[in-house]
C-alpha cells in the first residue's frame, strides 16, 4: 500500500515514517511539509533516522495524494481540513489524529467523509481506545454519585487543552451516563466556584517536561474510588495504530470511522 505522511518534520512525522517503513505490505509513497520549511527536498527517510529511502519531501500535497492510496496526518486543524478535501476528490484513505479541530472543521472533515473513508480518533493507540470502551461502560454502571473528574498530562510544548484524548474519554463517559458532554463538561475551575454540580464531567490539564501522554479518568464516589488510566512512553504506539487504521481503511466505503471501528470495539 502507498501511504503519503503528512507534516513529515514533526516528531510525530518521523514516527509514521518509521512506522510505515516497517509495516508489511506498505511503502513511502510521499511526504509533505508546508511551503517555505527548510526540510523540502531533503529525504523523509533521513530526517526519520532510517537512512535514505528515495522519497523527497514536498510542499505540494495535491501532487503527494494523486500518487497514494492513503495519507497518515498529524498536523494542524487548518491543514487537515485541505487534506480532507484533497484526500476525498482522490477517493483515497485519510487517517487524522490531528487534535484542536473546531466544530466548523469537524463539519468539513464530516462532509469529505461523504466521498472517502476517513479514521479520525483523539488518540490512535490500542491502549486508549480500550481505556475508552472502559470509561464507557464503567460510566453506565455507576449513577451520578460517582463524580467524573479525567486529568491529563503531557510535554510542554503540546498546544492545545484539553488533549483530543482526554476529550475523547470524556465523550466515552458522556455516552454512557447518557448525557450531552457539552452540557456536562467542566474545563478546569478556579476562585470560588461553589460545590461540584451533580452529573459534571470535569477535564484538567496539566503540561510540562516531555511527557508523551498521560491520562486518568476517576470516578469518585461515597467512600470509594475508581481509577483507571494509560501512560504513553513511546510515540511509536500512536504511528502504529494509524498505519494499522490506514490498512484497515483501504478499500472501504466513504465514511468516518474512530479506532474502536478499527479495533472492533
Amino acid at each position: 500500500m502507498k501511504i503519503a505522511v503528512m507534516g513529515v518534520a514533526g516528531r510525530m512525522g518521523h514516527e509514521l515514517v518509521r512506522a510505515v517503513q516497517q509495516a508489511e505490505g506498505c511503502t513511502i509513497s510521499g511526504a509533505v511539509e508546508q511551503p517555505g520549511s527548510p526540510v523540502i527536498g531533503a529525504d523523509a527517510g533521513v530526517l526519520a533516522g532510517i537512512g535514505p529511502i528515495g522519497v523527497a519531501v514536498s510542499a505540494d500535497p495535491l501532487e503527494v495524494i494523486a500518487n497514494s492510496e492513503g495519507i497518515l496526518d498529524f498536523t494542524s486543524p487548518a491543514a487537515t481540513v485541505e487534506f480532507a478535501g484533497l484526500a476525498a476528490n482522490a477517493r483515497i484513505v485519510h487517517v487524522i489524529g490531528t487534535t484542536g479541530l473546531s466544530e466548523a472543521d469537524e463539519a468539513k472533515i464530516a462532509g469529505a467523509a461523504r466521498h472517502a473513508p476517513i479514521i479520525k480518533a483523539g488518540n490512535m493507540s490500542l491502549g486508549v481506545n480500550l481505556l475508552a470502551a472502559l470509561t464507557r461502560r464503567v460510566a453506565e454502571a455507576l449513577d451520578e454519585d460517582y463524580d467524573i473528574e479525567i486529568v491529563e498530562m503531557h510535554h510542554r510544548d503540546k498546544v492545545d487543552a484539553p488533549s483530543g484524548t482526554a476529550l475523547m474519554l470524556a465523550a466515552a463517559a458522556a455516552q454512557g451516563r447518557g448525557v450531552d458532554l457539552e452540557t456536562h463538561a467542566v474545563r478546569g475551575r478556579d476562585g470560588i466556584t461553589g460545590p461540584r454540580r451533580r452529573g459534571d464531567i470535569g477535564l484538567a490539564s496539566l503540561r510540562g517536561g516531555s511527557v508523551v501522554g498521560e491520562h486518568k479518568v476517576i470516578l469518585a464516589g461515597p467512600g470509594e474510588r475508581i481509577e483507571l488510566a494509560h501512560l504513553a512512553a513511546d510515540r511509536g504506539i500512536f504511528a502504529r495504530g494509524a498505519v494499522k487504521a490506514v490498512i484497515w481503511g483501504h478499500g472501504r466505503k466513504p465514511g468516518l470511522y474512530s479506532m474502536s471501528d478499527v479495533l472492533g470495539l
